[in-house]
């Protein structure tokens, strides 16, 4: 999974007010069970470390070592290959590479085209509580968000910078203008507007193919109705087939927001690591 936006944000905020610079410390080739997949970084700072390698005696030993080259006339360790066995105390079985890179304010466009994390575009339909409870919980992922509501004034300030708010209305129309491969969430204020929503992700599918997951908050009951109604709009049952209603990891019963928010944030999760929405859909 990319790594968040978030710390590519403070990386190259710390290299601007900071004229010392950084250590770049990346994960290159990795064989077997590793920490992190290759192309995670840290950034180490003398006084701060921005991302992570995997934790561990793996990590702290990087650490040291950027920390040493950071001083008058330290120099940068060569790529190391690393076995993760007993002698670093991480038993994972596998091997990986890493490389440092000393780095200032003016590898800033450089660093920005290279780790710049490929978000996922993920749609959110409505801005009441469990949708505020969404955006936080999807705030230090890999993801960037479209949220959309069809009322005024509904969005809080100091928003994540990885996500943008818009106005629409109706609020159905924002589905022509998502990003292809966007997964949409639904959950506006009003069940006829979810309805809306959903039938213009289904119209939009049938004609490009080109959204992700489609998920509907509310009651098994309530999507019995919305099959009745989109049934009569003419969707088939392959297409009403590929709506997941309800929503969330199934057994986690919470309806607190920030319950119902780490439900689907972790079975976005699960799709996202290739298990198929079939895989983690409500039974």
């Amino acid at each position: 999974m990319p790594q968040p936006a978030d710390d590519l944000r403070r990386l190259l905020a710390r290299l601007a007010s900071d004229r010392r610079g950084a250590v770049l410390v990346r994960v290159g080739r990795t064989r077997g069970s590793v920490p992190r997949d290759s192309g995670a970084w840290m950034a180490v700072c003398h006084d701060e470390v921005i991302g992570t390698i995997g934790g561990g005696s793996l990590e702290w030993r990087a650490i040291a070592q950027a920390r040493e080259a950071l001083r008058p006339g330290g120099a940068l360790p060569e790529v190391q290959s690393v076995a993760l066995g007993p002698s670093l105390g991480q038993c994972c079985g596998g091997a990986l590479e890493l490389t440092f890179e000393r780095v200032s304010a003016s590898d800033a466009d450089a660093l920005s085209r290279q780790l710049a994390a490929a978000l996922q575009p993920l749609a959110l339909f409505g801005g009441g509580h469990v949708g505020r409870a969404l955006v936080q919980a999807l705030a230090p992922l890999p993801y960037a968000v479209h949220w959309i509501d069809s009322r005024d004034e509904v969005f809080p300030p100091g928003l994540p910078c990885t996500v943008r708010a818009e106005h629409s209305d109706p609020v159905q129309a924002a589905v022509a203008d998502l990003a292809p491969g966007s997964h949409v969430l639904i959950m506006s204020f009003s069940h006829a507007e979810d309805l809306d929503i959903v039938a213009a992700c289904l119209a939009r599918r049938r004609a490009r193919a080109d959204l992700g997951f489609i998920g509907l908050i509310g009651s098994r009951t309530k999507w019995a109705r919305f099959g009745h109604r989109l049934s009569e709009r003419g969707f088939s049952a392959d297409e009403l087939a590929s709506i997941t209603c309800p929503i969330g990891l199934p057994g986690i019963t919470g309806k607190a927001p920030a319950v119902i928010a780490a439900a689907v944030v972790a079975q976005l999760l699960l799709v996202d690591s290739g298990a198929g929405p079939a895989a983690v859909a409500p039974g």
